[in-house]
């Protein structure tokens, strides 16, 4: 077995991180998160020890079915959470455009793990680069041709990522994105 992967464990503090710097006084946000996907609960853990450093409360709220998106984020809104990161997966790669509804229903700002969401309405994403997985996964097929062994060729973690922010989705929250997130985000939707 060889390929790339999608997923590095940094990624979900680094995704907390980035919902902290937008508003530095938060100090409550929510997972939005699938249980009957396999990678969910591990990536909780994650995103539960990536939040104590931070001083952030963290809330879960479940969703298994686009029917449910309304309840989890009107739960989320009583909370008073101030922020949401939505974790990858089913139900919410089919329901990204519901997903960004919701979002500015209810005044939640997102954070994702794929740039589809950004460009659907959500407010930011950050994840491997998708177009850099394609190459190098290109790169192996060609190795493969050239006759090496797939099992010789280890399994590749991301190294680029990228971050985008949709700044019609902050104005639509009345969020002013600080200076400092501007600077680091590889793509701007305006």
């Amino acid at each position: 077995m060889t390929g790339l992967s999608d997923f590095s464990i940094d990624m979900e503090a680094k995704r907390v991180e980035l919902l902290k710097a937008i508003d530095p006084r938060n100090t409550r946000i929510a997972v939005l998160y699938n249980p009957d996907v396999p990678s969910h609960p591990p990536r909780l853990s994650l995103l539960e020890g990536a939040a104590h450093p931070l001083q952030l409360q963290l809330q879960t709220a479940v969703a298994r079915t686009g029917a449910d998106l309304e309840s989890a984020f009107s739960a989320m809104a009583r909370a008073q959470v101030l922020g949401v990161v939505v974790l990858s997966g089913p139900p919410f790669v089919a329901e990204r455009l519901r997903l960004a509804e919701m979002a500015i229903k209810y005044r939640l700002p997102t954070m994702f793990a794929m740039t589809n969401h950004v460009e659907a309405g959500g407010l930011m994403s950050y994840g491997p680069d998708y177009t850099d997985l394609v190459r190098r996964g290109a790169t192996y097929v060609d190795k493969i041709l050239r006759g090496a062994k797939s099992a010789d060729l280890p399994v590749e973690q991301p190294t680029k990522f990228e971050l985008v922010i949709n700044l019609k989705t902050a104005k639509a929250l009345e969020l002013a994105i600080p200076p400092s997130v501007l600077a680091r985000a590889d793509h701007v939707i305006e």
